[in-house]
């Protein structure tokens, strides 16, 4: 009784509140002050403000929140064993890459046109012995832009 005639009151002040605001030419903030007054009052009509002080007081209520708790805890500790029992992320993949690795026949992974020969004829590239003309491209690109 004393809940719904607080929220009443609290509605009721708000909506003044707004009332005056939208006096004073500030029509959007009026507006969602009185939404915000509006919601203690559609709680005490929906009972929603009597069924939560009926959980408040009640030992039953408590004792199946005592009750959700631990089932909260039971599913973080089966999760944490699952996950420890797993290995670590490392071991882990390692496994589900065996696992698709035996999937694919190894014939299939083998190239179709045999081994690769390298052309006799043609002269292996030799490493450059100067890397000022790595350097030199670079500087032309930049002189280029301006830089």
């Amino acid at each position: 009784m004393i809940a719904e005639t607080v929220c009443s009151a609290v509605a009721a002040a708000g909506l003044g509140i707004a009332a005056v605001t939208a006096y004073r030419k500030r029509f959007l903030a009026a507006a969602r002050m009185a939404a915000y007054s509006l919601v203690p009052l559609g709680l005490v009509m929906t009972g929603v403000v009597d069924w939560l002080a009926d959980t408040a007081f009640s030992p039953t209520a408590w004792a199946g929140f005592g009750v959700l708790g631990v089932s909260w805890l039971l599913f973080a500790s089966t999760r944490a064993v699952e996950r420890r029992r797993g290995g670590t992320r490392k071991e882990r993949k390692e496994a589900r890459a065996a696992t698709q690795r035996d999937a694919v026949a190894p014939e299939a992974s083998a190239p179709s046109l045999g081994p690769g020969r390298r052309q006799a004829n043609r002269p292996a590239t030799a490493p450059r012995a100067d890397a000022g003309d790595d350097f030199s491209d670079i500087e032309a690109i930049l002189k280029k832009h301006g830089i």
